[in-house]
């Protein structure tokens, strides 16, 4: 977990990560599992955004649960959504389920 905070706390970084490991991800998918290009990259992307409404809840505390409600927000939004963090959470876990699920297609005849 401290790599991903040290990633995450420069955007730069944190971009290149989630580009890097996510072409890594659809390669691999292409290479391996004989899915084309843009095949991976579209199954790529509906998994990687269903990861992240996954990942959002996780770690997430209300302001009004930490203590500190910011004058004029609502007391249910998130102290601190540690997106970045999340994103990188979101391509690791994402480009395991593309792998899962590109090596399960052939198995269902698709």
């Amino acid at each position: 977990m401290g790599l991903i905070r040290s990633i995450a706390r420069s955007l730069w970084a944190t971009v290149a990560v989630v580009v890097g490991l996510s072409l890594l991800a659809i390669t691999v998918a292409v290479r391996l599992f004989g899915l084309t290009p843009g095949g991976g990259t579209a199954l790529y992307f509906v998994v990687w955004w269903i990861t992240l409404f996954a990942v959002l809840p996780f770690g997430a505390r209300s302001q009004h649960e930490a203590g500190s409600v910011t004058a004029g927000t609502d007391p249910g939004a998130p102290a601190s959504p540690a997106l970045r963090e999340k994103a990188l959470w979101t391509t690791l876990v994402g480009g395991l389920v593309l792998l899962l699920a590109a090596g399960l297609l052939p198995l269902a005849g698709l």
